[in-house]
């Protein structure tokens, strides 16, 4: 039985207001419309900016408890509501129920880090008499909110992603708009229901704005918003921060993330990890695992495997629980995906299993090898339900095959090895590395972000919060 609503309104300076139903929003796997949700215009826009403004200050003011208070209801009304959000992502986003559930945990878990957090702004005392000329001098330092920000989320994690936004926000004190993805709304549309039950918050620290991808620009270009973080595509993000103007401006973009399986693996082990991070939700993460690097000792027999263990993988309704692999966000993007996976195998790829596009937006889990090493497949961000398998004999060429991408997220790396795990730290150009595992791994209290196209800036509460603030410094002359 469906718990969603037929439609859903924005919330425009705390307030639930529904002046149109202009937003179809479909359920993924069948197509139909399942709910309709009010869409932004720009003078509505422009309002909460004003709003955001005016709270700034009042904001700026709430007690450490206060804002820790705020969290602490999102979390339990986030426990309460656990079916009905993971319902809602698993219809408005194809996610499959079990990964929907697994989200809304993560949601959780994120807003009670900012929980403990809020209450944690710390500053530093410094001594300045580092020369006779500052004898008897003294700093002290503390972080200030950085004023009103603006938020753009994707449809992939449309909870969690969300919540790595809104979370230190609310920590550090500063209002926010944001626009979450024209494809999956509702979970930061429900997040706003329960904040406007928060009547600690002043009138206009948050709005909740689906709208156009024109309204993107009225989040990116306006002065008065003084931070942009924004999650999605390298191509929009970059063109954003062009605009962004004298912002403080974080990017949370794209990926090919590639994972080493060196010869002395656990092959059981990686293999478990290795399925799942290519093939969880689609493939649809931008730290999902496309590029499989193995060491020669083990290649056949882990790609033997690999595709045995692909096979078995059940496709289908992302509502039936044992479903592993549910629909692409669209059609278009299967189809993109889909045309990528024929141009490899064209270019003398071999396709080891999957491959096949059904229902419009179902494509199959497919792995390939033997691709071209200028193939869109390799180079460019597939997110989609595909993974490149590639040979390697020496482990320092098995890193500089990892860095001869455009992308700089997070790589994986199953090794026994401590000085190849050193080594790995020391030259892979990313902002994480994930040893043991796959570079799909993240815990939602680490530094989190990309280098090269991948980003700017890192997520992660505290690190968030770091950006969303402002060192204001306190000099003491005492003689």
């Amino acid at each position: 039985m469906s718990m969603l609503k037929d439609t859903y309104p924005l919330y425009l300076n705390n307030k639930a207001q529904q002046p149109n139903t202009d937003l179809e929003v479909t359920d993924k796997f069948t197509g139909e419309v399942a709910f309709r949700v009010a869409l932004a215009d720009p003078e509505t826009i422009d309002k909460a900016i004003v709003g955001a403004v005016a709270a700034a200050e009042p904001m700026a003011k709430l007690a450490s408890y206060e804002k820790q208070d705020v969290l602490m209801h999102c979390v339990n009304s986030f426990k309460e509501r656990f079916d009905e959000l993971a319902y809602a992502l698993c219809v408005e986003a194809g996610k499959p129920i079990k990964d929907s559930e697994g989200e809304v945990t993560r949601l959780i878990d994120t807003f009670r880090i900012a929980a403990e957090e809020a209450v944690r702004n710390y500053g530093e005392i410094m001594p300045l008499d580092i020369s006779e000329r500052a004898k008897g001098y003294s700093s002290m330092w503390k972080r200030y909110p950085i004023g009103p920000c603006s938020f753009i989320s994707p449809f992939n994690f449309p909870l969690n992603l969300a919540a790595h936004k809104i979370a230190p926000a609310l920590a550090v004190g500063c209002p926010f708009i944001i626009k979450p993805a024209s494809k999956t709304p509702l979970g930061t549309i429900i997040i706003g229901e329960i904040l406007a039950e928060c009547d600690i918050l002043p009138e206009g620290a948050f709005s909740v704005l689906p709208a156009s991808r024109d309204g993107a620009d009225l989040f990116t270009e306006d002065e008065r918003l003084k931070l942009l973080s924004f999650t999605g595509s390298p191509a929009v993000g970059w063109a954003l921060k062009a605009k962004a103007g004298k912002k403080k401006v974080v990017l949370e973009l794209g990926g090919n993330a590639a994972v080493i399986i060196d010869h002395d693996t656990d092959l059981d082990d990686a293999l478990e990890r290795v399925v799942f991070g290519a093939f969880y939700q689609s493939g649809q993460s931008c730290i999902g695992v496309q590029r499989i690097i193995i060491h020669e000792d083990v290649y056949d027999r882990f790609k033997e495997m690999l595709v045995a263990k692909t096979k078995t993988l059940i496709a289908g309704d992302p509502k039936d629980r044992d479903t592993f692999v549910g629909p692409m966000i669209s059609e278009g993007e299967a189809t993109r995906l889909k045309g990528w996976i024929d141009e490899a195998v064209e270019g003398g790829a071999t396709l080891l299993t999957g491959g096949d596009l059904s229902n419009g937006n179902m494509l199959e889990a497919t792995l390939l090898e033997n691709v071209d090493k200028d193939a869109r497949a390799m180079n460019d961000e597939a997110f989609g339900p595909l993974a490149i398998l590639q040979k390697f004999s020496d482990f320092d060429a098995a890193l500089d095959e990892v860095n001869r991408s455009e992308f700089g997220l997070q790589a994986g790396i199953f090794t026994r090895d401590l000085f190849k795990m050193y080594d790995a730290w020391d030259k892979l150009e990313v902002g994480g590395i994930v040893i043991n595992d796959v570079p799909s791994y993240r815990v939602d209290n680490m530094p989190y972000g990309g280098v090269k196209d991948s980003g700017l800036g890192r997520e992660g509460i505290r690190f968030a919060m770091e950006d969303m603030s402002e060192i204001r410094n306190l000099v003491v002359r005492r003689t």
